[in-house]
């Protein structure tokens, strides 16, 4: 008996997929990223507008660019930026990090979420 169920949930786990979202697709998320554009870029240089250059963000501490002035909000918010983080930040920014200066109000499309995030990441020099 305790060897059928052993078997069972085997069997069952190796069927099982985690959610854990789509991986976005960075052509498509570059589209999206012309919004964010007008205050935000990627490249080497770091150097910022508007917002915080986005180079090499995922596992970048939320607030810690040098030389970008955040708001305490921000800065004081813990987060460390990966999928999830950005995710949820990208949904409704004032909700997520209240206090913080970003006027956008979101992306309410989890696929355009998912895209612009693959975007970032791919741009990262």
């Amino acid at each position: 008996m305790i060897a059928a169920l052993a078997m069972a949930a085997a069997a069952c786990s190796a069927t099982m997929t985690y959610a854990a979202g789509p991986a976005g697709d960075p052509v498509k998320g570059k589209t999206v990223f012309a919004r964010c554009m007008a205050c935000h870029k990627i490249d080497a240089s770091n150097t910022s507008g508007l917002g915080p250059n986005l180079n090499r963000l995922a596992g970048r501490r939320a607030g810690s660019l040098p030389g970008f002035r955040y708001s305490p909000a921000m800065a004081g918010s813990g987060k460390v930026w990966n999928d999830a983080s950005l995710d949820a930040y990208l949904t409704a920014p004032a909700r997520n990090v209240p206090g913080n200066r970003m006027a956008f109000p979101g992306l309410s499309n989890p696929a355009d979420r998912q895209n612009v995030i693959a975007y970032i990441k791919s741009a990262s020099k």
